[in-house]
Protein backbone atom coordinates (compact mmCIF):
# COMPACT_ATOMS: atom_id res chain seq x y z
CA UNK A 1 0.00 0.00 0.00
CA UNK A 2 1.61 3.15 -0.91
CA UNK A 3 0.88 5.95 1.65
CA UNK A 4 2.42 8.64 -0.67
CA UNK A 5 -0.61 7.99 -3.34
CA UNK A 6 -3.37 10.95 -3.18
CA UNK A 7 -6.99 10.60 -1.33
CA UNK A 8 -9.63 9.43 -3.77
CA UNK A 9 -11.13 12.79 -5.34
CA UNK A 10 -7.98 14.84 -5.22
CA UNK A 11 -5.71 15.43 -8.66
CA UNK A 12 -2.51 13.89 -8.23
CA UNK A 13 0.70 15.65 -9.98
CA UNK A 14 1.08 19.38 -10.58
CA UNK A 15 -2.01 22.04 -9.69
CA UNK A 16 -4.09 23.47 -11.76
CA UNK A 17 -3.19 27.01 -12.90
CA UNK A 18 -4.44 30.13 -10.58
CA UNK A 19 -8.30 31.01 -11.32
CA UNK A 20 -8.52 28.08 -13.78
CA UNK A 21 -11.25 25.41 -13.08
CA UNK A 22 -12.65 26.83 -9.95
CA UNK A 23 -15.69 25.53 -8.42
CA UNK A 24 -18.26 26.68 -5.45
CA UNK A 25 -21.85 25.43 -4.37
CA UNK A 26 -24.45 28.04 -4.53
CA UNK A 27 -27.52 27.27 -2.07
CA UNK A 28 -30.67 28.66 -5.11
CA UNK A 29 -32.58 29.07 -1.67
CA UNK A 30 -30.67 31.72 0.17
CA UNK A 31 -27.70 32.67 -2.06
CA UNK A 32 -24.52 31.56 0.09
CA UNK A 33 -22.11 30.60 -1.37
CA UNK A 34 -20.21 27.65 0.01
CA UNK A 35 -16.30 25.86 -0.95
CA UNK A 36 -17.90 22.60 -1.16
CA UNK A 37 -20.93 20.29 -1.91
CA UNK A 38 -22.96 20.15 1.71
CA UNK A 39 -26.71 18.20 2.13
CA UNK A 40 -27.80 21.35 4.16
CA UNK A 41 -27.01 24.47 3.92
CA UNK A 42 -25.42 26.39 7.02
CA UNK A 43 -26.84 29.37 6.63
CA UNK A 44 -30.99 28.77 5.80
CA UNK A 45 -30.53 24.98 6.90
CA UNK A 46 -32.55 24.13 3.53
CA UNK A 47 -31.50 20.06 2.56
CA UNK A 48 -29.96 19.19 -1.01
CA UNK A 49 -30.38 22.83 -2.30
CA UNK A 50 -26.53 23.46 -3.20
CA UNK A 51 -25.68 23.21 -6.86
CA UNK A 52 -22.42 23.54 -8.45
CA UNK A 53 -21.32 26.68 -10.22
CA UNK A 54 -18.14 27.73 -11.48
CA UNK A 55 -16.43 30.51 -9.49
CA UNK A 56 -16.69 34.43 -10.95
CA UNK A 57 -13.51 35.49 -12.21
CA UNK A 58 -11.50 38.23 -10.38
CA UNK A 59 -13.01 40.96 -12.65
CA UNK A 60 -16.32 40.06 -11.91
CA UNK A 61 -15.67 40.45 -8.37
CA UNK A 62 -13.84 43.80 -8.80
CA UNK A 63 -17.32 45.17 -10.83
CA UNK A 64 -19.09 44.39 -7.79
CA UNK A 65 -16.86 45.59 -5.36
CA UNK A 66 -16.79 49.00 -7.25
CA UNK A 67 -20.99 48.95 -7.25
CA UNK A 68 -20.40 48.41 -3.77
CA UNK A 69 -18.64 51.52 -3.21
CA UNK A 70 -21.08 53.84 -5.22
CA UNK A 71 -23.90 52.77 -3.13
CA UNK A 72 -22.11 53.12 0.08
CA UNK A 73 -21.27 56.77 -0.66
CA UNK A 74 -24.88 57.64 -1.41
CA UNK A 75 -25.87 61.09 1.21
CA UNK A 76 -27.70 60.27 4.24
CA UNK A 77 -31.15 61.46 4.52
CA UNK A 78 -33.73 62.22 7.63
CA UNK A 79 -36.73 59.94 6.86
CA UNK A 80 -38.74 62.68 7.67
CA UNK A 81 -37.11 64.93 4.98
CA UNK A 82 -37.72 62.55 2.14
CA UNK A 83 -40.77 63.66 0.28
CA UNK A 84 -43.48 60.84 -0.02
CA UNK A 85 -46.02 61.36 -2.62
CA UNK A 86 -48.17 58.71 -4.49
CA UNK A 87 -46.40 56.29 -7.27
CA UNK A 88 -47.83 56.83 -10.79
CA UNK A 89 -48.88 53.84 -12.71
CA UNK A 90 -49.64 53.27 -16.45
CA UNK A 91 -52.43 50.99 -16.68
CA UNK A 92 -51.92 47.95 -19.63
CA UNK A 93 -54.88 47.89 -21.07
CA UNK A 94 -56.11 44.35 -19.59
CA UNK A 95 -58.04 44.99 -16.26
CA UNK A 96 -57.54 41.77 -14.73
CA UNK A 97 -53.37 42.36 -14.89
CA UNK A 98 -53.83 45.81 -13.53
CA UNK A 99 -55.86 44.30 -10.61
CA UNK A 100 -53.09 42.40 -10.08
CA UNK A 101 -50.38 44.68 -10.20
CA UNK A 102 -51.91 47.32 -7.75
CA UNK A 103 -53.46 49.52 -10.52
CA UNK A 104 -50.70 49.88 -13.04
CA UNK A 105 -47.34 49.84 -14.21
CA UNK A 106 -44.67 51.58 -12.25
CA UNK A 107 -41.90 53.62 -13.86
CA UNK A 108 -38.65 51.48 -12.40
CA UNK A 109 -40.30 48.40 -11.28
CA UNK A 110 -39.01 45.01 -12.01
CA UNK A 111 -41.19 41.96 -12.14
CA UNK A 112 -40.82 38.34 -12.15
CA UNK A 113 -43.37 36.23 -13.72
CA UNK A 114 -43.08 32.44 -13.30
CA UNK A 115 -45.49 29.60 -14.32
CA UNK A 116 -45.29 26.21 -15.78
CA UNK A 117 -44.29 25.79 -19.65
CA UNK A 118 -47.22 26.60 -22.52
CA UNK A 119 -49.99 28.41 -19.43
CA UNK A 120 -49.73 31.56 -21.14
CA UNK A 121 -46.85 33.83 -20.24
CA UNK A 122 -45.64 34.78 -23.45
CA UNK A 123 -48.86 35.37 -24.52
CA UNK A 124 -50.06 37.58 -21.89
CA UNK A 125 -46.84 39.66 -22.01
CA UNK A 126 -47.22 40.34 -25.82
CA UNK A 127 -50.69 41.01 -25.22
CA UNK A 128 -49.91 43.71 -22.90
CA UNK A 129 -46.74 45.03 -24.83
CA UNK A 130 -49.23 45.42 -28.08
CA UNK A 131 -51.62 47.81 -25.88
CA UNK A 132 -49.00 49.77 -24.00
CA UNK A 133 -47.81 50.64 -26.88
CA UNK A 134 -49.75 53.09 -27.78
CA UNK A 135 -48.96 55.06 -25.67
CA UNK A 136 -45.05 54.13 -24.60
CA UNK A 137 -41.80 52.88 -26.02
CA UNK A 138 -41.55 49.47 -25.53
CA UNK A 139 -39.37 46.58 -26.24
CA UNK A 140 -39.59 43.02 -26.18
CA UNK A 141 -36.28 40.82 -25.97
CA UNK A 142 -36.69 37.12 -26.44
CA UNK A 143 -33.98 34.25 -25.88
CA UNK A 144 -36.39 31.49 -26.31
CA UNK A 145 -37.79 31.92 -29.49
CA UNK A 146 -36.76 34.00 -32.77
CA UNK A 147 -38.88 36.87 -33.99
CA UNK A 148 -40.18 35.54 -36.57
CA UNK A 149 -41.59 33.21 -33.79
CA UNK A 150 -42.92 36.07 -31.84
CA UNK A 151 -44.68 37.51 -35.43
CA UNK A 152 -46.27 34.92 -35.89
CA UNK A 153 -48.06 34.57 -32.53
CA UNK A 154 -48.64 38.20 -32.27
CA UNK A 155 -50.65 37.33 -36.02
CA UNK A 156 -52.26 34.43 -34.85
CA UNK A 157 -53.13 36.77 -31.65
CA UNK A 158 -54.96 39.42 -33.76
CA UNK A 159 -51.85 42.24 -32.57
CA UNK A 160 -50.69 44.96 -35.00
CA UNK A 161 -47.35 45.10 -33.60
CA UNK A 162 -46.66 48.15 -35.37
CA UNK A 163 -44.92 50.09 -31.97
CA UNK A 164 -43.35 46.64 -30.23
CA UNK A 165 -39.84 46.80 -30.94
CA UNK A 166 -38.55 43.16 -30.56
CA UNK A 167 -34.85 42.04 -30.03
CA UNK A 168 -33.72 37.94 -30.18
CA UNK A 169 -30.92 38.30 -27.92
CA UNK A 170 -29.44 36.45 -24.79
CA UNK A 171 -26.18 37.76 -24.34
CA UNK A 172 -26.65 40.56 -21.40
CA UNK A 173 -24.03 42.85 -22.00
CA UNK A 174 -26.11 43.08 -25.59
CA UNK A 175 -28.96 43.70 -23.90
CA UNK A 176 -27.40 46.66 -21.82
CA UNK A 177 -26.81 48.33 -24.72
CA UNK A 178 -29.95 47.68 -26.05
CA UNK A 179 -31.63 49.28 -23.17
CA UNK A 180 -29.39 52.56 -23.49
CA UNK A 181 -29.76 52.88 -26.74
CA UNK A 182 -33.53 52.24 -27.18
CA UNK A 183 -34.72 54.08 -23.61
CA UNK A 184 -37.97 51.89 -23.39
CA UNK A 185 -40.19 52.69 -20.96
CA UNK A 186 -41.34 49.12 -20.51
CA UNK A 187 -39.31 45.90 -21.51
CA UNK A 188 -39.97 42.58 -21.37
CA UNK A 189 -37.09 39.83 -20.91
CA UNK A 190 -38.08 36.64 -21.47
CA UNK A 191 -36.66 34.44 -20.04
CA UNK A 192 -33.90 35.33 -17.78
CA UNK A 193 -32.86 31.85 -17.67
CA UNK A 194 -31.58 32.18 -21.01
CA UNK A 195 -29.25 35.06 -20.49
CA UNK A 196 -25.79 34.85 -20.00
CA UNK A 197 -23.05 37.51 -19.27
CA UNK A 198 -19.30 37.17 -20.37
CA UNK A 199 -17.92 37.97 -16.82
CA UNK A 200 -18.96 34.72 -15.79
CA UNK A 201 -18.06 31.23 -17.01
CA UNK A 202 -20.83 29.18 -15.89
CA UNK A 203 -23.46 28.29 -18.30
CA UNK A 204 -26.82 30.22 -18.83
CA UNK A 205 -29.42 29.36 -16.28
CA UNK A 206 -27.13 28.19 -13.62
CA UNK A 207 -27.49 29.94 -10.38
CA UNK A 208 -24.56 32.10 -10.97
CA UNK A 209 -25.69 33.50 -13.89
CA UNK A 210 -29.27 34.15 -12.85
CA UNK A 211 -28.27 35.98 -10.25
CA UNK A 212 -25.99 38.29 -11.70
CA UNK A 213 -27.72 38.89 -15.05
CA UNK A 214 -31.04 39.83 -12.90
CA UNK A 215 -28.73 41.85 -10.69
CA UNK A 216 -27.55 44.03 -13.67
CA UNK A 217 -31.22 44.36 -15.56
CA UNK A 218 -32.27 45.43 -11.99
CA UNK A 219 -29.80 48.48 -11.91
CA UNK A 220 -30.10 49.21 -15.35
CA UNK A 221 -34.65 49.56 -14.89
CA UNK A 222 -33.72 51.17 -11.66
CA UNK A 223 -31.50 53.92 -13.05
CA UNK A 224 -33.65 54.64 -16.36
CA UNK A 225 -37.25 54.11 -14.76
CA UNK A 226 -38.21 51.60 -16.71
CA UNK A 227 -40.39 48.46 -16.29
CA UNK A 228 -38.92 45.60 -16.79
CA UNK A 229 -40.86 42.27 -17.03
CA UNK A 230 -38.45 38.97 -16.43
CA UNK A 231 -40.34 35.58 -17.07
CA UNK A 232 -38.97 32.84 -14.78
CA UNK A 233 -39.14 29.27 -15.63
CA UNK A 234 -40.29 26.91 -12.60
CA UNK A 235 -39.01 23.84 -11.39
CA UNK A 236 -41.43 20.81 -10.93
CA UNK A 237 -42.26 21.81 -7.59
CA UNK A 238 -44.02 24.55 -8.93
CA UNK A 239 -40.93 27.30 -7.53
CA UNK A 240 -39.24 29.55 -9.44
CA UNK A 241 -35.73 28.13 -10.92
CA UNK A 242 -32.92 29.51 -9.85
CA UNK A 243 -32.01 31.35 -6.00
CA UNK A 244 -34.34 31.97 -4.30
CA UNK A 245 -32.62 35.57 -3.86
CA UNK A 246 -34.23 36.50 -7.43
CA UNK A 247 -37.52 36.91 -5.34
CA UNK A 248 -35.84 39.31 -3.28
CA UNK A 249 -34.29 41.47 -5.87
CA UNK A 250 -37.52 42.51 -7.80
CA UNK A 251 -40.52 44.69 -6.76
CA UNK A 252 -43.14 42.31 -7.65
CA UNK A 253 -43.51 38.29 -7.95
CA UNK A 254 -46.65 36.85 -10.29
CA UNK A 255 -47.50 33.31 -10.36
CA UNK A 256 -49.20 31.75 -13.18
CA UNK A 257 -51.66 29.63 -12.05
CA UNK A 258 -54.24 26.84 -13.77
CA UNK A 259 -54.10 23.63 -15.22
CA UNK A 260 -53.22 23.43 -19.11
CA UNK A 261 -55.68 21.19 -20.11
CA UNK A 262 -58.38 23.84 -18.49
CA UNK A 263 -59.35 26.96 -20.64
CA UNK A 264 -59.15 29.44 -17.27
CA UNK A 265 -55.64 30.69 -15.71
CA UNK A 266 -55.26 32.61 -12.72
CA UNK A 267 -52.67 35.37 -11.98
CA UNK A 268 -51.67 35.62 -8.48
CA UNK A 269 -49.37 38.25 -6.91
CA UNK A 270 -46.65 36.35 -4.16
CA UNK A 271 -45.19 40.01 -4.07
CA UNK A 272 -46.09 43.23 -4.53
CA UNK A 273 -43.92 46.64 -3.24
CA UNK A 274 -46.75 48.98 -4.69
CA UNK A 275 -49.66 46.64 -4.41
CA UNK A 276 -51.91 43.93 -2.56
CA UNK A 277 -50.44 40.45 -1.90
CA UNK A 278 -52.38 37.81 -2.99
CA UNK A 279 -54.29 39.59 -5.19
CA UNK A 280 -55.63 37.25 -8.27
CA UNK A 281 -56.38 37.87 -11.86
CA UNK A 282 -58.41 35.66 -14.18
CA UNK A 283 -58.24 34.90 -17.60
CA UNK A 284 -59.94 32.78 -20.18
CA UNK A 285 -57.93 31.35 -23.01
CA UNK A 286 -59.23 31.92 -26.03
CA UNK A 287 -58.20 31.97 -29.84
CA UNK A 288 -57.47 35.53 -29.57
CA UNK A 289 -55.17 35.44 -26.55
CA UNK A 290 -56.23 35.69 -22.97
CA UNK A 291 -59.04 37.90 -21.76
CA UNK A 292 -60.04 38.90 -18.42
CA UNK A 293 -63.23 37.39 -16.67
CA UNK A 294 -65.16 39.99 -15.13
CA UNK A 295 -67.35 37.30 -12.88
CA UNK A 296 -64.98 34.75 -11.64
CA UNK A 297 -67.17 33.48 -9.26
CA UNK A 298 -69.19 31.84 -12.30
CA UNK A 299 -65.98 29.44 -12.79
CA UNK A 300 -65.81 28.34 -9.16
CA UNK A 301 -69.47 27.16 -8.51
CA UNK A 302 -71.15 24.14 -9.95
CA UNK A 303 -73.53 24.14 -12.81
CA UNK A 304 -75.72 21.69 -11.88
CA UNK A 305 -78.94 22.66 -11.36
CA UNK A 306 -80.92 21.06 -8.27
CA UNK A 307 -78.19 20.85 -5.02
CA UNK A 308 -76.47 17.46 -4.40
CA UNK A 309 -75.32 15.63 -0.83
CA UNK A 310 -71.28 17.12 0.13
CA UNK A 311 -71.46 20.36 -1.52
CA UNK A 312 -70.78 23.64 0.00
CA UNK A 313 -70.41 26.98 -1.49
CA UNK A 314 -68.02 29.16 0.41
CA UNK A 315 -66.97 32.80 0.41
CA UNK A 316 -63.39 33.18 0.36
CA UNK A 317 -60.89 36.48 -0.27
CA UNK A 318 -58.54 36.33 -2.34
CA UNK A 319 -56.65 39.85 -1.73
CA UNK A 320 -59.02 42.23 -2.38
CA UNK A 321 -61.74 40.46 -3.69
CA UNK A 322 -64.37 37.92 -2.63
CA UNK A 323 -65.12 34.96 -4.42
CA UNK A 324 -67.69 32.15 -4.35
CA UNK A 325 -65.79 28.73 -4.19
CA UNK A 326 -67.76 25.35 -4.07
CA UNK A 327 -66.21 23.49 -1.77
CA UNK A 328 -67.12 19.42 -2.90
CA UNK A 329 -66.72 16.38 -0.12
CA UNK A 330 -66.91 12.58 -0.59
CA UNK A 331 -67.33 10.08 2.27
CA UNK A 332 -67.00 6.48 1.64
CA UNK A 333 -66.05 3.61 3.43
CA UNK A 334 -62.52 2.93 3.91
CA UNK A 335 -61.95 0.09 5.35
CA UNK A 336 -58.97 -0.88 7.77
CA UNK A 337 -57.30 1.72 6.46
CA UNK A 338 -58.98 5.02 5.64
CA UNK A 339 -57.96 7.85 3.16
CA UNK A 340 -57.85 11.45 3.48
CA UNK A 341 -57.40 13.22 0.08
CA UNK A 342 -57.61 16.88 -0.46
CA UNK A 343 -57.15 19.13 -3.38
CA UNK A 344 -56.97 22.60 -3.43
CA UNK A 345 -56.99 22.59 0.78
CA UNK A 346 -54.53 21.46 3.20
CA UNK A 347 -54.61 18.04 4.14
CA UNK A 348 -53.17 18.21 7.44
CA UNK A 349 -56.21 20.92 7.91
CA UNK A 350 -58.38 18.55 6.81
CA UNK A 351 -57.40 16.00 9.30
CA UNK A 352 -57.90 18.64 12.31
CA UNK A 353 -61.46 19.09 11.04
CA UNK A 354 -62.60 15.59 11.21
CA UNK A 355 -61.44 14.94 14.64
CA UNK A 356 -63.10 18.41 15.76
CA UNK A 357 -66.18 16.80 13.87
CA UNK A 358 -65.87 13.73 15.91
CA UNK A 359 -65.27 15.10 19.12
CA UNK A 360 -67.54 18.17 19.56
CA UNK A 361 -70.58 17.40 17.19
CA UNK A 362 -70.59 13.44 17.08
CA UNK A 363 -69.99 12.73 13.20
CA UNK A 364 -67.77 9.67 12.91
CA UNK A 365 -65.18 9.24 10.20
CA UNK A 366 -62.84 7.36 11.47
CA UNK A 367 -63.12 4.46 8.98
CA UNK A 368 -64.47 6.21 6.10
CA UNK A 369 -62.75 7.92 3.09
CA UNK A 370 -62.40 11.19 2.87
CA UNK A 371 -61.83 13.78 -0.35
CA UNK A 372 -62.24 17.20 -0.20
CA UNK A 373 -62.19 18.99 -3.58
CA UNK A 374 -62.05 22.96 -4.54
CA UNK A 375 -64.08 23.62 -7.73
CA UNK A 376 -62.04 25.11 -10.66
CA UNK A 377 -58.67 24.39 -9.46
CA UNK A 378 -58.37 27.14 -7.02
CA UNK A 379 -56.32 27.00 -3.87
CA UNK A 380 -57.79 28.12 -0.44
CA UNK A 381 -55.38 28.70 2.00
CA UNK A 382 -57.57 30.43 4.36
CA UNK A 383 -59.03 29.14 7.69
CA UNK A 384 -62.28 30.88 6.86
CA UNK A 385 -63.36 27.67 4.99
CA UNK A 386 -62.94 25.81 7.41
CA UNK A 387 -66.84 25.75 8.34
CA UNK A 388 -67.77 25.32 4.64
CA UNK A 389 -65.55 22.31 4.49
CA UNK A 390 -67.49 20.84 7.25
CA UNK A 391 -70.90 21.23 6.48
CA UNK A 392 -69.94 18.93 3.28
CA UNK A 393 -68.61 16.37 4.85
CA UNK A 394 -71.41 16.02 7.21
CA UNK A 395 -73.76 16.42 3.98
CA UNK A 396 -71.86 13.83 1.71
CA UNK A 397 -72.03 11.55 5.25
CA UNK A 398 -75.61 11.51 5.62
CA UNK A 399 -76.33 12.27 2.05
CA UNK A 400 -78.30 14.79 2.76
CA UNK A 401 -77.97 18.24 0.51
CA UNK A 402 -78.16 21.65 1.61
CA UNK A 403 -80.60 24.08 0.39
CA UNK A 404 -80.17 26.08 -2.71
CA UNK A 405 -78.61 29.02 -2.72
CA UNK A 406 -77.02 28.41 0.91
CA UNK A 407 -73.32 29.60 1.90
CA UNK A 408 -71.76 29.60 4.65
CA UNK A 409 -67.60 31.07 6.24
CA UNK A 410 -65.99 31.19 9.51
CA UNK A 411 -63.17 29.52 10.84
CA UNK A 412 -63.53 26.43 13.47
CA UNK A 413 -61.14 26.11 16.51
CA UNK A 414 -59.82 22.75 17.93
CA UNK A 415 -62.19 23.73 20.67
CA UNK A 416 -65.25 23.81 18.44
CA UNK A 417 -65.76 27.36 18.44
CA UNK A 418 -66.29 29.10 15.06
CA UNK A 419 -64.48 32.12 14.70
CA UNK A 420 -65.07 35.15 12.32
CA UNK A 421 -63.70 35.58 9.10
CA UNK A 422 -61.99 38.97 8.40
CA UNK A 423 -64.14 41.27 6.10
CA UNK A 424 -67.81 39.24 6.60
CA UNK A 425 -70.22 41.72 5.57
CA UNK A 426 -68.24 42.13 1.71
CA UNK A 427 -68.65 38.28 1.60
CA UNK A 428 -72.02 38.37 2.20
CA UNK A 429 -73.12 41.05 -0.02
CA UNK A 430 -70.76 39.64 -2.80
CA UNK A 431 -73.47 36.36 -2.14
CA UNK A 432 -76.30 38.24 -2.24
CA UNK A 433 -75.51 40.33 -5.37
CA UNK A 434 -75.03 36.54 -7.29
CA UNK A 435 -79.05 34.99 -5.77
CA UNK A 436 -77.48 33.64 -2.75
CA UNK A 437 -80.78 33.71 0.21
CA UNK A 438 -79.42 31.10 3.16
CA UNK A 439 -76.04 32.09 5.31
CA UNK A 440 -74.25 30.31 8.26
CA UNK A 441 -71.64 32.74 9.88
CA UNK A 442 -69.73 33.35 12.81
CA UNK A 443 -71.53 34.94 15.65
CA UNK A 444 -68.96 38.14 15.40
CA UNK A 445 -69.66 38.22 11.76
CA UNK A 446 -73.47 38.79 12.12
CA UNK A 447 -74.36 42.38 10.70
CA UNK A 448 -76.45 44.91 12.55
CA UNK A 449 -78.03 45.92 9.62
CA UNK A 450 -80.00 43.04 7.29
CA UNK A 451 -78.15 41.91 3.81
CA UNK A 452 -81.32 42.55 1.38
CA UNK A 453 -82.40 38.79 0.23
CA UNK A 454 -80.17 37.22 2.34
CA UNK A 455 -81.33 35.07 5.56
CA UNK A 456 -78.11 35.10 7.94
CA UNK A 457 -77.95 32.69 11.19
CA UNK A 458 -74.99 33.26 13.60
CA UNK A 459 -72.99 30.41 15.21
CA UNK A 460 -70.56 30.27 17.88
CA UNK A 461 -70.04 26.87 17.87
CA UNK A 462 -70.10 23.73 15.06
CA UNK A 463 -72.67 21.77 17.66
CA UNK A 464 -75.15 24.77 16.07
CA UNK A 465 -74.15 25.22 12.91
CA UNK A 466 -75.13 21.01 12.42
CA UNK A 467 -78.04 21.46 14.30
CA UNK A 468 -78.87 24.73 12.42
CA UNK A 469 -78.55 22.63 8.86
CA UNK A 470 -80.59 19.29 10.10
CA UNK A 471 -83.36 21.57 10.94
CA UNK A 472 -83.77 22.69 7.02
Amino acid sequence: MNLGQPAAGKTAGKAPAKGAGKSQFVCRDCGSVQPKWLGRCPDCSAWNTLEETAAAPPAAAAGRNRFAALTASQPVTRLADIAASEVERQPTGLDELDRVLGGGLVAGGVILIGGDPGIGKSTLLLQALDAVSQRLRVLYVTGEESGAQVALRAHRLGLSGQNVHVQAETHLESILATLEREQPDFCVIDSIQTVYSDQLTSAPGSVAQVRECAAHLTRAAKSSGCTLVMVGHVTKEGALAGPRVLEHMVDTVLYFEGDTHSSFRLVRAIKNRFGAVNEIGVFAMTERGLRGVSNPSAIFLSTQGAPVPGSCVLVTLEGTRPLLVEIQALVDSGGPSPRRLSVGLERDRLAMLLAVLHRHAGVQTYDQDVFVNAVGGVRISEPAADLAVMLAIQGSLRSRALPEGFLAFGEVGLAGEVRPAPRGLERLKEAAKLGFRHAIVPQANLPKKPVPGLEITAVSRIEEAMEAVRGW
